[in-house]
């Protein structure tokens, strides 16, 4: 494993260094396993390795390149790790999203624009408690992701998008339809929805807080029933 991690190390400076861009192609693992001094062997380990977490793609018959190295990709093992948690972890996680979702709200009722709010808004209007925990689920994640979006930080965006997996939000919708407080949440979404468009950013941050420390005690009652 030491091996393979210089090989990753190694592989990784070289990116870091430019000498690969997003989107070029890997010298051939022979020539590259000679230019860095490591075994054929170690080499492909740190290419599997890396291709995993989707800092390269390997194409067979083709070859392996670098990928875009965008935010949504690097992010993207988070949602799988915040799956395999169990529920005391899970508070933790939701901690952390609130801390950062709080913020982006923020930046939100500030940067967003007319088009940007139209849209959450529109948002808003096109879901009511009496449809499916499905569509509750993927009104969830428009609706979030589009308040992150106007922060206009992708990395801040895609690292609050995964840190709730679609499952982990079927959970909570389920259990919120299960307590009847749809219509509570959802008239909260309302509450934020309109402080962004009213520009207010201390009263878009401070609901937003409030929205998700909710989800917050309804995952802890959970955990102790």
């Amino acid at each position: 494993m030491a091996v393979t991690d210089e090989a990753i190390e190694k592989i990784k400076a070289m990116i870091v260094a430019g000498e690969l861009s997003p989107g070029d192609r890997l010298p051939p693992e022979k020539e590259l396993s000679e230019r860095l001094g490591l075994s054929r062997s170690s080499m492909r380990e740190a290419v599997k390795a890396l291709e995993v977490i989707r800092v390269l793609d390997v194409r067979r018959g083709d070859g392996t390149y670098v990928t875009s190295l965008e935010p949504h990709l690097l992010l993207e093992a988070i949602s799988f790790v915040v799956d395999m948690h169990d529920d005391d972890s899970m508070l933790e996680i939701f901690a952390v999203r609130r801390m950062l979702e709080s913020q982006a709200t923020g930046l939100a009722a500030t940067l967003g624009t007319d088009e940007q709010i139209a849209e959450l808004q529109d948002e808003v209007d096109s879901i009511d408690a009496a449809v499916t925990i499905e569509s509750l689920v993927d009104h969830d994640i428009r609706f979030h992701r589009e308040i992150v979006a106007m922060s206009g930080n992708a990395y801040l965006a895609s690292l609050i998008e995964h840190l709730s997996s679609q499952t982990v939000r079927a959970r909570v919708w389920r259990g919120l339809t299960e307590g009847g407080a749809v219509e509570r949440t959802l008239s909260e979404h309302r509450a934020i929805a309109d402080a962004i468009a009213q520009h207010d950013s201390a009263l878009a941050t401070s609901l937003a807080t409030a929205h998700i420390a909710g989800v917050e005690r309804w995952l802890r009652q959970a955990a102790a029933s």
